[in-house]
């Protein structure tokens, strides 16, 4: 099976450059390569690579930028997933639409399904969903992958958390957002298998399991073994441009009435990428 990642200097595309199958071929692709807004481009490069599976993962996610320029947000982000999914269309290609939690408002307490409805507060929340609604009315064999709190090799929270513990023996950090931290390889790993089959349609793909950046934070250090005292405070006391949904949990409801959830739990996650970081030497 071949397949195209757009974004491919991500964290979910570097993260698919690491699987190895011998029946798996995997082109990744970014956008000094790929322009996913200019559509002819696009165009000329499915058609040139044939590849059975199309994942975008190529996206603006920079939150809080995505508030002052909208344009450039909705562009990439909505018309780019729409000249994927035409190209997807000509071309007789699978698509997968990487999404996020942001397209929830976060106003309740249990865990979001597939079947809950979208009220996203932000642009770039609002710009994905656009892209989500784009790629349905357009392409059939489509999987939309709404993921949260992706880690992986880039810069990410894990990472952060990690340079701030060794520089400091104290941290704040907010403890009234809630969410599911996934590791972009268990990700990645999962889209692979979902997309071998013919269950298109909408789902929450998460590592298993809720916290607060707070509690991340705590589990992070625990793992570490780094001695760092961490006082949790709340969303005010880093203000932002772009509003976050309080509650974003998702549950991977569509996965365990289809083919099985495959996903483990976030702390199980964090091992396996805590110990990859130390043995390719990013952690000390």
């Amino acid at each position: 099976m071949k397949i195209v990642v757009t974004g491919g200097n991500g964290q979910l595309g570097r993260a698919f450059q690491t699987l190895a199958a011998a029946d798996i071929d995997i082109q990744a692709v970014d956008l000094d390569v790929l322009d996913v807004t200019n559509q002819a481009q696009v165009l000329q490069y499915i058609e040139a690579q044939k590849p059975a599976v199309v994942v975008h993962g190529a996206a603006m996610t920079q939150v809080d930028a995505a508030e002052g320029i909208p344009d450039k947000a909705y562009r990439i982000n909505a018309v780019g997933t729409q000249n994927i999914a035409a190209a997807c269309l000509r071309y007789g290609c699978k698509m997968v639409y990487v999404s996020t939690d942001y397209v929830f408002a976060g106003d309740q307490t249990e865990a979001y399904t597939e079947f809950m409805p979208t009220k996203p507060l932000n642009v770039y929340g609002k710009s994905k969903l656009a892209g989500e609604e784009l790629a349905r009315s357009i392409c059939p064999r489509l999987f939309i992958a709404r993921t949260a709190w992706l880690y992986g090799d880039g810069n990410n929270f894990v990472r952060t958390m990690l340079r701030l513990g060794k520089e400091r023996k104290k941290l704040q950090v907010v403890n009234d957002q809630t969410g599911s931290p996934t590791y972009a390889k268990d990700l990645a790993q999962a889209i692979v298998a979902l997309a071998a089959t013919e269950h298109y349609g909408t789902y929450h793909m998460t590592n298993n399991g809720s916290c607060t950046w707070y509690e991340f934070a705590k589990e992070i250090f625990r793992q570490s073994a780094l001695p760092v005292t961490v006082e949790a405070v709340t969303t005010e006391a880093f203000p932002r441009e772009a509003k976050r949904p309080p509650h974003s949990v998702l549950r991977n409801y569509m996965l365990e009435l289809t083919i099985g959830d495959p996903f483990r739990s976030w702390q199980d996650a964090l091992t396996d990428y805590l110990a990859d970081e130390k043995e390719k030497g990013r952690v000390k």
